[in-house]
């Protein structure tokens, strides 16, 4: 397996040598053969090459077998005409990757506000409300007057159908119990499709069980009484602010993991954002990125039928797992290490499989 990795912005190159570390360690174990190929991109690029992403990146991906992207200063980047591409935004159109797979639970040792969940938030990624990826080129947010803005939302048969299907899929193999996440009352004609493409696709797993929750009320069940929840799927700009609760409520946004999968690519990026001021203090959580990685290896190993991609993922699930128990991590979790030392006993538990 081949994996291109671009370290990121602020606190990315410090997180991502700890997943790289990792996947070194678990490639030698399980006998992966993994191939890592190091860029840049986001703010070093900028400076170097006059952009943030270059356009042989596109290729280099497509060429190899997953992407394992640290978090970006997509705020930053602004002017497109000036190099400033979010390079986040462009690999998930570019490639297509059109399911955010985002799980949260909760760890032995880490403290915790709110009661124990383990789900997963399978959130659209191509369209919706994002005025960078719902047109073919520019822009769906337009200013009107100087003081009239209009945000146009897309919402396709197609995506909804593609996306409730990973939904689905992935709700036969956890606790075969999904939500669909919703705000048909008001958008009724594009949440309405929304709803009527997961009702459609459910009817071919009628051993699912299905519930549908408006938004709003979402946000105070998931808080009141997350551990109901198995697999939640919703359209993209709730299952981004969704994800995020969700992620907070299991500890931290240390730990939001997340691959975007599509047909044929797939990238792992942990979920949060660079945080720039927290970069190069050595407090940061890497296990967002490292459970990133391992979400990739469980990718490419369901998708090519092979196995040990898939028991190496686990091995590294329950590791981290072991490893916050232990305490064996940063402050937001319950730990006293820093990001290098978190790193260090992690890959000292791996060496010991």
């Amino acid at each position: 397996m081949k994996i291109i990795v671009l370290p990121g912005d602020g606190i990315g190159p410090e997180t991502v040598s700890v997943a790289v570390d990792a996947l070194a360690v678990i490639s030698q174990k399980f006998r992966l053969g993994l191939k890592l190929e190091h860029d840049i991109a986001g703010h070093d690029s900028l400076k170097l090459h006059g952009t943030t992403l270059r356009p042989h990146l596109l290729d280099a991906v497509k060429n190899a077998d997953g992407l394992l992207l640290g978090p970006m200063s997509t705020y930053d980047f602004k002017d497109e005409s000036k190099g400033e591409i979010n390079p986040s935004k462009y690999f998930r159109k570019s490639l297509d990757l059109f399911a955010n797979i985002r799980p949260a639970k909760t760890f032995d040792g880490a403290q915790t506000r709110y009661g124990k969940l383990d789900l997963v938030v399978v959130r659209e990624n191509t369209e919706g409300f994002y005025a960078d990826r719902n047109v073919e080129s520019g822009s769906s947010e337009m200013l009107i007057t100087p003081d009239v803005v209009v945000s146009l939302r897309r919402i396709t048969r197609d995506c909804c159908l593609r996306i409730a299907r990973s939904a689905f899929e992935l709700a036969m193999i956890r606790r075969k119990h999904l939500t669909v996440v919703h705000k048909a009352n008001v958008l009724r004609i594009g949440d309405g499709m929304f709803i009527d493409m997961c009702r459609e696709v459910g009817r071919e797993f009628p051993e699912v069980t299905v519930e549908e929750i408006i938004v709003d009320a979402m946000m105070a069940h998931v808080v009141r009484a997350p551990e109901r929840f198995d697999v939640i799927v919703t359209t993209n700009m709730f299952g981004d602010i969704l994800s995020d609760l969700t992620a907070e409520l299991s500890g931290s946004l240390g730990m939001a993991a997340s691959v975007n999968a599509g047909a044929q690519y797939a990238m792992a990026q942990a979920a949060h954002g660079s945080a720039p001021d927290i970069a190069g203090q050595n407090i940061a959580n890497p296990f967002s990125q490292v459970w990133s990685a391992s979400m990739l290896l469980a990718w490419y190993g369901q998708r090519q039928g092979r196995s040990e991609f898939v028991q190496a993922s686990r091995a590294m699930d329950h590791h981290m797992a072991s490893a916050i128990a232990a305490r064996e991590s940063t402050r937001d979790m319950g730990g006293l290490l820093g990001t290098r030392e978190t790193g260090a006993a992690f890959i000292k538990r791996l060496a010991t499989i």
